[in-house]
């Protein structure tokens, strides 16, 4: 995969001898007094460039590039299990109520856009209002996981004071907020009517009137989403100059708080169209710093010989599941999901698809080995690992009366069984995991085949849709508890929290494409697992790991989904032109190397 921002992000077409790297450029020159230098890098969450795009941060072709000119209120540190830890963004400190009821922002004192008007507490009000037309996180109409905001107060002109409603508390409150985008008012001003506070007061109540609000917000979205501001005005560290089909060239904004401890004077943002390409650019020396990609053993020798290039590692928290669409035969019998786990070699499997990148999984508990260890403790050796045993495979396959005809499993009734795993075609290493898992299978005597997706937008609007018997899923995203089990038992699997209220739909229904059962006996008692997956964003730490307890039994036993590996973040350096680059483990490896710029780490040789 090539990043596990992959949930969002596209790979597009690039124009390879557009993209000249460092040859002949500024950082090729030398320097030695910590700052200049062209930096050129590829953008993890959107590697695709579209010369078209608005310079807007909520849109999905936006030529917003988080952490270069595109700024949050913070910069989350991922932590395996405290999402509430943060690197200064807009804001460069806050306070957080002991309940998570508020956080009291205090923005960066020196901080203006790139037209030299200063960043100020209107601007994060208005870029809040912003946030609630698109309902997103802690900025939602209706409490949503992570919770809502009550309240949007400005203290004074660098301070913002924020209220959560604690009708429906979420621990993700905090998180929520600080993942907000920041952008400057005297340029969006047009985008939003004067009165929207009172629309969105409105829109709180009950009756025709607050319908009415509803729908006006609601329809400021697509609004909000097409704004194509004329000129970048930014309050990151670089504005955007300029672009072409191949690169993106942003210059280093002179008003940054930070501006003088920014080690690049511009940033050449390069287009990729997957894996490969971003392999050649390494090969060939052009990139300063490449975000995650997967890289097979071979090219890793070949990119690890380019003079200059070092490989950095850390924790990366999600990992890969063979996931069931149990609204299907026979994916809907658990012992034909338990047969599949005990026939796939899984450190085969990643030893083939993601031997950098990538650690077997000890097993399924819907975590991260990382974290798991933290939240589990001895538990987790309790767990069944589902290691290889072709006889285990043969007694849970003849529990759900498949049958062996000639070498060959079929359904129960002796029709044919066609195991089909489908995966997006630029994921390479899902390619070759794929592959490596139907080998394993179709030597075992399950007819198995794997069907490629041109695109990961395509992928995940028809696995959606329940077009799909089994595919790759994404799982284990924290840090926050319920952002980990929400890929087990979210949306996807029928459990959404709309109003502050748990629903289910049935399978097929809202997006519901996994399709499980609404409950499943754990230790002989029976438990829902979306429910208890949604108490997690109000629970305290110690229900929260009792909690977490249940539902890493459940995905245990049930298997929504096997889990093949755990992401190793491998990115890549290059020390020829700059210095300064987090080093293995540093939590930073999980923000774009915008974020390492601007907090002053990168600087020239």
């Amino acid at each position: 995969m090539k990043r596990l921002a992959a949930v969002v992000a596209l790979l597009g077409l690039a124009t390879v001898t557009a993209c000249s790297g460092n040859t002949g450029d500024k950082s090729a020159a030398g320097g030695g007094d910590g700052g200049g230098g062209l930096y050129t890098t590829i953008d993890a969450i959107k590697p695709s460039l579209d010369v078209n795009g608005p310079i807007n941060p909520w849109s999905p072709k936006g030529n917003a590039f988080w952490g270069y000119n595109a700024m949050r209120i913070a910069w989350s540190k991922n932590h395996l299990t405290d999402p509430n830890q943060f690197y200064p963004g807009i804001a460069a400190s806050w306070e957080i109520a002991p309940d998570n009821s508020s956080i009291t922002l205090h923005l960066q004192p020196n901080n203006k856009w790139s037209d030299g008007k200063p960043v100020t507490a209107e601007d994060v009000k208005f870029s809040i209002a912003l946030a609630y037309t698109q309902g997103s996180t802690a900025f939602a109409i209706d409490p949503g996981a992570a919770g809502a905001a009550s309240e949007v107060e400005v203290v004074d002109d660098k301070t913002v004071k924020i209220s959560q409603d604690m009708k429906n508390p979420s621990v993700t409150f905090v998180r929520g907020v600080m993942d907000s985008f920041i952008v400057p008012q005297h340029v969006w001003s047009s985008v939003l009517p004067a009165d929207f506070w009172d629309k969105l007061k409105a829109a709180r109540g009950e009756g025709a009137d607050a319908e009415n609000a509803r729908a006006e917000i609601t329809a400021l979205s697509e609004k909000v989403l097409a704004f194509a501001p004329p000129k970048d005005v930014s309050a990151g560290p670089f504005a955007l100059e300029r672009m072409n089909p191949g690169e993106a060239l942003l210059v280093k904004n002179k008003n940054f708080y930070n501006a003088a401890n920014v080690g690049p004077d511009q940033v050449k943002m390069l287009n990729s169209t997957g894996n490969e390409q971003i392999w050649n650019y390494l090969i060939a020396g052009k990139l300063d710093s490449a975000p995650f990609t997967a890289v097979p053993a071979d090219v890793m020798k070949r990119i690890s010989s380019t003079p200059g290039n070092a490989v950095v590692k850390g924790f990366s928290p999600v990992s890969l599941g063979l996931a069931f669409n149990q609204a299907k035969k026979p994916y809907d019998n658990v012992h034909v999901r338990r047969g599949l786990a005990y026939l796939i070699n899984r450190e085969e499997v990643t030893t083939i698809a993601s031997p950098e990148g990538g650690t077997p999984a000890v097993t399924t508990t819907g975590i991260h080995q990382k974290p798991a260890a933290e939240w589990l403790g001895a538990e987790l050796g309790e767990l069944e690992p589902y290691k290889l045993d072709p006889a285990k495979a043969e007694e849970e396959f003849k529990k759900a009366g498949l049958k062996k005809e000639g070498g060959k499993w079929t359904l129960p009734d002796g029709t044919p069984w066609k195991f089909t795993i489908n995966v997006p075609t630029p994921f390479s290493d899902w390619v070759s995991g794929a592959k490596a898992v139907t080998s394993q299978l179709t030597a075992a005597g399950v007819d198995a085949e794997v069907l490629t997706v041109a695109d990961y937008p395509l992928y995940l609007k028809e696995i959606a849709e329940g077009k799909y018997d089994v595919g790759f899923w994404l799982v284990a995203l924290g840090p926050a508890p319920y952002n980990i089990y929400q890929r087990l038992y979210g949306a996807s699997n029928g459990w959404a929290i709309l109003g502050g209220k748990v629903k289910h739909s049935a399978p097929g229904k809202n997006g519901n494409w996994m399709g499980g059962p609404e409950t499943i006996e754990v230790d002989g008692a029976k438990v829902n697992p979306g429910e208890l997956t949604a108490k997690l964003n109000s629970a305290s730490e110690d229900e929260q790991k009792t909690i977490v307890g249940q539902l890493a039994k459940a995905a245990n036993q049930d298997l929504p989904v096997v889990q093949l590996w755990d992401y190793v973040n491998t990115q890549f350096v290059n020390t020829n032109h700059f210095t300064g680059f987090p080093e293995n483990d540093s939590d930073l490896l999980r923000q774009p190397a915008g974020v390492w710029i601007q907090l002053g780490m990168v600087k020239k040789k």
